[in-house]
Order: structure tokens, then sequence, then C-alpha cells
């Protein structure tokens, strides 16, 4: 199974994917955890200079980079879900169509170009506003960090393929721990029993 955390930067998602991890660990379950977009490969270093401002790239041609990046995982993902492991993704596919979307690209094209990498069980959104994420991190922002209007058009795109997909929507402006009880509690009842490991 495959869990994909979404949400504007500073949601908490980092956070609440450390925190369930751990819950799911307790309880028996094999997890493996990932965090998109990763800057150390070739392709996560022209996003960092994209982001930083070093690189002008179209829209469309920045969320490919994006896409890409997910893409270097795939057989990584592919062999962890077919152990019978869980899968934690902190960014995933809709980012990609949130962010990109609120840019003008057309996101029934980007949820059908990855459509070649696994789907997630369940999809998180820790929803904030774009004022909120602003108050967590006030210094040292990125190109699309310092775009309220961007931002809340990032936050449209995320509800409305929430509603469309049955998402877990929390609202993530509160403590930690309270968005963490909320978390497993809405998550938990989705999971199966733990897997057992493959023989050899």
């Amino acid at each position: 199974m495959l869990i994909a955390f979404e949400g504007l930067d500073q949601s908490g998602k980092e956070t609440q994917s450390r925190h369930l991890r751990a819950r799911l660990e307790q309880d028996g379950h094999r997890v493996r955890s990932v965090s998109f977009p990763n800057y150390e490969t070739p392709i996560g270093i022209e996003i960092t200079k994209a982001l930083a401002g070093d690189r002008e790239f179209p829209a469309d041609v920045l969320q490919m980079l994006y896409i890409a990046n997910r893409l270097e995982y795939k057989p990584r993902l592919e062999a962890w879900l077919a152990a019978g492991e869980i899968v934690i993704c902190d960014r995933y596919r809709a980012s990609s169509i949130a962010y990109g979307e609120a840019q003008g690209v057309d996101p029934a094209w980007l949820e059908d170009v990855q459509r070649v990498l696994p789907a997630s069980a369940v999809t998180v959104l820790l929803d904030i506003s774009p004022e909120t994420a602003v108050r967590r991190k006030e210094t040292g922002r990125d190109r699309f960090e310092r775009d309220l209007g961007l931002l809340g058009r990032v936050r449209e795109s995320y509800l409305r393929q929430a509603e469309a997909s049955d998402w877990v929507v929390i609202d993530a402006g509160h403590a930690k721990d309270e968005v963490g009880d909320a978390v497993v509690t809405a998550v938990m009842p989705r999971l199966g029993p733990p897997s057992a490991p493959p023989r050899a």
C-alpha cells in the first residue's frame, strides 16, 4: 500500500509522515519513507536551480522534471510494494497536478502522464491556507512559496482532487499532535493487517 501526504509547504507533511510511520511500525507493519522531490539526483539538482531562480523552465517542463524525479524511484517503489511493505510518500503524483494546474497546465494530461507510477491507496491532504504557510516560514522561501496567488490556486486544486477521489482531508492549522491523532484515526481503518515478509 502506498500512502501519499499532500499539501502546501509548511503544512506538516514531513512531520506527519514520520508520525504515521512510527505508529505503523509499532503495529507491526514494514514501512518505507520517500520524500519528493529528491534534490540529490541530476534531475533534482535542476529542480533546485529552478526553484532558486537560476533556471527558467515553462510550467509544463518543470512539472515533467518533477515527474521524472519520481520515475527515478519507480523500480524501488514497485519492489517495496511487491514485498508487502507500506510506502509513505511526502508529496507524490497529486503535487504535479496541483502546482501544474495552478500555472495553467492541463491537469488531465498531468494525471495521464503519471499513470505508469504506482497509484496511492490513501492520499492525506494536510490543508492550510497560504497565509498560514507564510507565518510558519517567514524567510528562506523559494519562488513558489513567495507567490500567495499561486499557492491559493494550488490549494484549490488539491481540494478539488480530494473531493473527486475520496482523500483524507485534515485541517493542518491545529497543533501537530492534534493533527497527528487525526491522521492516525483516519488512515488506520483503511489498512489491512500487517503482511508477513516474503519467504526466501
